[in-house]
């Protein structure tokens, strides 16, 4: 099944650049998703296409008007969309999130600009997303992290064992991973890497995983240690 992707935005040409380049690229090539970009500006107000106006109340900067966001939402919106708002309010975006949308068939992505969307745009969405605490200049670069994320768990898009083993697909971060040569200005890489002993790497490279995750991010740690186990379950794996 392809994924096919809307995204609703007042600069195209921010999404469709990066999206045709590496392995975003080929994925679409292949067929396995499919990448739409709309201009917000065809359903803009009057002569001028307005998409924007000051907000009420007063205050810096201009808000995005509600009807050119709501067309372009009803135009492209089907019976097996999510829509989702790309806004630092939002749910804080990660894997689990990224496979969720993996699993659909159609996504559509509205990309906020100057000081933010009129609220009652919040009504016409199914979901909103962060991808962190902080603020860009639009939802354009939010939504290209979560194209890129979903759309690489997509079957067929990469090896399948490269989503598995990597950040955070267990719950904590990945192991360390080292390549040719085997000394590199005084550092040599772990002999237990090279022993042929696959038992012993995997041990080895779990070890490794708990302790990154631990030294730099205690909290996923955290969560997962703290996660219910199911009556009469076996022990959760790591790594």
């Amino acid at each position: 099944m392809t994924l096919e992707i809307d995204v609703l935005t007042l600069f195209p040409e921010v999404i469709s650049g990066p999206l045709a380049a590496s392995i975003p690229g080929r994925i679409q090539e292949r067929g396995i998703a499919v990448v739409r970009t709309h201009d917000l500006r065809q359903w803009g107000i009057g002569r001028h296409r307005s998409v924007d106006d000051a907000p009420y109340g007063g205050g810096a900067g201009m808000v995005m008007r509600p009807e050119p966001i709501a067309a372009g939402i009803d135009a492209v919106r089907r019976d097996d969309s999510l829509v989702v708002l790309l806004d630092p309010g939002g749910e804080v975006f990660d894997q689990g999130r990224a496979h969720d949308l993996a699993g659909r068939s159609h996504l559509v992505l509205v990309c906020a600009r100057y000081e933010g969307v009129d609220d009652r745009v919040r009504s016409l969405v199914d979901l909103e997303l962060s991808i962190g605490d902080y603020v860009l200049t639009g939802g354009e670069l939010p939504a290209l992290v979560v194209i890129d994320a979903v759309i690489r768990l997509l079957p067929g898009a990469i090896d399948e064992a490269s989503t598995v083993e990597e950040s955070f697909a267990s719950g904590m971060l990945e192991y360390p991973q080292y390549t040719r040569p085997p000394a590199f200005r005084g550092m040599d890489v772990p002999a237990i890497l090279t022993s042929g002993d696959h038992g012993a790497v995997a041990r080895w490279r779990e070890e490794q995983a708990r302790a990154r995750t631990r030294a730099r991010r205690p909290d996923l740690l955290g969560e997962r240690e703290e996660r219910p186990r199911r009556p009469g379950s076996a022990p959760e794996s790591p790594g």
